[in-house]
């Protein structure tokens, strides 16, 4: 490993201590996550663990979801137990750095595109019962989702504003990068696609259809399959109480070609499809999350704002392709509800 992506090494001695691994024979970085830091760590047991250097959440969210963790996998869902300190805590916090540590689950990260059909509609089935366990209280130690969630929506001047600030701190760069130069691009030709569309600003209110607790990030990276199967749905660090039909929409869009400018329809109308068969969502339950989801994409900078605002740089590939998808997702927008229409 490069020294930058080692565990520290007087982190580790206690890691080892605290969550009773053995001693750790090898600490393997995985360049897979965008946000958290991550290894695969071995001990002179035999034993492996996966370890979790928190980043985007903070220790009290980290042990919120890691109680969630270990109710879903009493339930029998397909969640990994934490590990936990020799005082019972999932979370070990050493100085501003907090750890978390679980057993390693064998499987990789599948993209969407990827799948059978078939798989497609047990991902759907499988988001369906995740979302009745999370609200079911004799299951999983939430409180109530008594509120129904309220939209806010960006308004496109909003939008333009930011873009423009955006624009502004990249004009500050003394020695500007090819990132640059392309982000520069990619916001002018937003402020284009606004202005042509602000029309299509859906109104702010109550959000129709049923909602409750949700995973809150349920895509490929947060996946681990193998034969045919999930064997495991990680990172639980966004459990949220959402209107389930925007994890509908938002879950299909990230599976099923989001990274590569375009929807694959016939696994989005699978996998809705799918979920469907276990939590029965109307077509204009569905249209109003697909459509909200289009105008957040619209007024959203995420990755550019992560790069210039936090200098987080991990988001950077999914710059290019993102505006890509919200170009072709506004050319196809009666073909993307006719998807998400399936099994309605």
């Amino acid at each position: 490993m490069a020294q930058t992506d080692a565990v520290d090494p007087d982190d580790l001695d206690l890691l080892e201590r605290e969550f009773r691994l053995g001693t750790v024979s090898r600490a393997n970085f995985l360049t897979a996550g965008l946000m958290n830091r991550n290894w695969r760590v071995e001990t002179t047991h035999g034993k492996v663990f996966a370890l979790k250097l928190l980043r985007d959440v903070s220790s009290e969210t980290a042990r919120r979801s890691a109680a969630v963790q270990t109710a879903l996998a009493a339930a029998g869902l397909p969640v990994c137990t934490p590990v936990t300190t020799r005082a019972g805590e999932p979370a070990l916090e050493i100085g501003l750095r907090t750890y978390l540590v679980s057993p390693w689950v064998e499987g990789a990260h599948v993209e969407g595109t990827d799948l059978l059909l078939a798989e497609v509609a047990d991902l759907g089935g499988l988001v369906g019962t995740i979302h009745e366990a999370l609200n079911d209280p004799a299951r999983v130690p939430l409180p109530p989702a008594d509120a129904r969630p309220i939209a806010r929506v960006t308004e496109p001047e909003a939008a333009v504003e930011k873009a423009e600030r955006l624009l502004a701190r990249i004009a500050e760069t003394s020695e500007p990068t090819a990132f640059d130069a392309c982000a520069v691009h990619l916001l002018e030709e937003r402020k284009l696609l606004l202005d042509k569309h602000r029309s299509g600003r859906p109104a702010d209110g109550e959000v129709p259809g049923p909602y409750g607790w949700t995973h809150g990030d349920l895509q490929y990276r947060n996946l681990l399959r193998a034969d045919g199967g999930i064997t495991a749905v990680l990172d639980w660090d966004r459990v949220a109480v959402k209107p389930f039909a925007e994890e509908v929409a938002r879950t299909a869009q990230v599976q099923f070609g989001g990274e590569h400018g375009r929807l694959d329809l016939d696994r989005v109308a699978a996998f809705v499809t799918g979920y469907r068969a276990i939590v029965p969502l109307s077509r204009d339950e569905l249209a109003d999350a697909v459509d909200r989801l289009w105008w957040k994409r619209m007024t959203d900078y995420w990755i550019a704002e992560f790069h210039y605002y936090r200098d987080d740089h991990g988001p950077d590939s999914l710059m290019l392709p993102s505006e890509q998808l919200l170009a072709w997702w506004t050319d196809h927008r009666d073909d993307v509800a006719q998807a998400f229409a399936a099994g309605a």
